[in-house]
């Protein structure tokens, strides 16, 4: 019989992780993204960003639910822990593809869910406009939201509570390459249920609402720039 194995809930101290604090690999694959140099091939940029879903995806595995699975080899039988179930993988279009294909390099049988939002440009205050969304059904899943760059913070919070239309989570993981202090203390706060997975937290936001230093941006240098 499969027995449940479920971590137990993180306190709210340790609601957001910067998975690029102490050295690691993820650190070598942000220095790249943020190169200029490097930024010229964009098969790199978004070979990078998936790098980036891939680590933090692993990161994220520690904080789901198990079973203890009996598993026949050629020789025995072992137990083996594997995933309750799958979680939904939701991200923003257009940046947000690499970042996402990373996670489901790793989470392979994961559903997954999109959202098109994009800022109203031109207006005083940061508007947001959500066009498009698809989504399974959401009820009592593990959702992660991923977006490369949580700026303001505005169209996560957005698309999360589009999202919700379609069920509610039973856990939320909001994932993202660079923030900024302005997005991270909004979002936590719009969303307190989630746990936010960022690479690093940049000084500030500039006054068009860019992340500064940043990388400029994710969707141009991955797809090319539009009109």
């Amino acid at each position: 019989m499969e027995t449940l194995n479920t971590p137990p809930a993180s306190p709210a101290a340790d609601r957001v992780h910067i998975v690029c604090a102490e050295p690691s690999i993820a650190n070598h694959f942000l220095a790249e993204l943020r190169d200029v140099d490097v930024q010229r091939d964009s098969l790199r940029f978004r070979r990078n960003l998936q790098r980036l879903g891939e680590i933090i995806a692993y990161r994220i595995s520690s904080q789901l639910s198990y079973t203890d699975k009996e598993v026949q080899t050629p020789l025995a039988k072992a137990i083996s822990k594997q995933l309750r179930d799958f979680p939904v993988l939701a991200t923003v279009l257009r940046a947000g593809l690499p970042f996402h294909q990373g996670f489901l390099n790793y989470f392979d049988q994961s559903p997954s869910a999109f959202a098109a939002a994009y800022r109203i440009e031109g207006t005083a205050q940061v508007r947001v406009q959500v066009d498009y969304l698809s989504a399974p059904n959401l009820d009592e899943r593990v959702l992660i939201l991923v977006d490369p760059m949580l700026a303001s913070g505005k169209s996560l919070v957005q698309t999360y509570r589009a999202m919700l239309r379609f069920g509610q989570p039973r856990q939320v993981h909001i994932a993202a390459v660079i923030a900024s202090p302005e997005g991270v203390e909004y979002v936590t706060r719009e969303i307190p249920e989630a746990t936010l997975w960022v690479a690093a937290v940049d000084d500030h936001l500039n006054e068009h609402a860019y992340i500064v230093p940043g990388l400029g941006d994710a969707g141009d240098l991955s797809y090319g720039s539009k009109l």
